[in-house]
Formats: structure tokens, C-alpha cells, sequence
């Protein structure tokens, strides 16, 4: 049996439209940064419960006390381990009972997490959160 020439450039077309949208998921389903307040960075510091070396974002779960004194859990989103690692992290340079002092640009609705601007570990060394998430305002 013969196939027309049509259905064979149609048969092509389709398969490249389907591998295009195919890729394009991945991209689609990363989200946009203005769900945090680049305009009001907060300096602050808790001790890791968790550290989530993970795509498409690094996690730094953190226990926090607040101005009374209750110790509340707080999540700081990171950049990818691909940027990250470019800027000199690892996925063991954060473990559960670090003390960490970091600048954040917090969520906008006021919940408990925000973005990572700037870390510092507890032996002194600092860490930014690579190229994209801009500079730490506070210091």
C-alpha cells in the first residue's frame, strides 16, 4: 500500500508541533517570582529542620521564633541546583541544625516563607541565591 505524499508531510508536521509542545510543558509549569516582595527584604534567622536539594527549586525549611517567642516553621524557596552549584553551593552545604542568618525577600501574603537573597552559614561563609534572584538590599 502506498501512502500519499500529503499524509507523509502532514504525519511530519504533526510529530514536530507534537515534540514542540511536548517541551514546552516543563517550561509552562515554572512559575513567575511575584508572589515575593523584592521591595522589602528581611533579615532573619532560624535553624534548619530540612534542606531540599531538589529541581525546579532548592528548599531551605527553617524553624523561626516570632516577636512572643513561638518557634514556627518557615520555607525559603532557591534558585535550581544547576545555578545554585554554579555559584558555589553543594548539596550538602546546608544540614538539619545549622543556624542560618539569611536575607529574604518574603511572600507578598504575608505567610511564612519567602525567596533567598543571601545566606550565611554558620562558619561565616556567605552564599547568594545566583544571577536571577537580584541582590541582597540588607546588610
Amino acid at each position: 500500500m502506498t501512502i500519499p505524499r500529503n499524509w507523509r508531510a502532514r504525519a511530519a508536521i504533526l510529530a514536530v508541533l507534537g515534540l514542540a509542545l511536548a517541551a514546552a510543558g516543563p517550561a509552562a509549569a515554572h512559575h513567575s517570582f511575584a508572589m515575593f516582595d523584592n521591595e522589602h527584604q528581611v533579615k532573619m534567622s532560624g535553624t534548619v529542620s530540612k534542606f531540599e536539594w531538589t529541581n525546579p527549586h532548592v528548599y531551605i525549611h527553617l524553624q523561626m521564633a516570632d516577636a512572643a517567642g513561638e518557634v514556627k516553621p518557615y520555607t525559603v524557596e532557591c534558585a535550581n541546583p544547576g545555578i545554585l552549584n554554579r555559584v558555589g553551593w553543594k548539596f550538602n552545604l546546608i544540614k538539619p541544625g545549622d543556624k542560618l542568618v539569611m536575607i529574604i525577600a518574603p511572600l507578598r501574603n504575608g505567610e511564612a516563607g519567602g525567596l533567598l537573597k543571601e545566606v550565611t552559614l554558620p562558619d561565616g561563609r556567605v552564599f547568594n541565591n545566583g544571577g536571577f534572584a537580584g541582590p541582597a538590599l540588607i546588610h
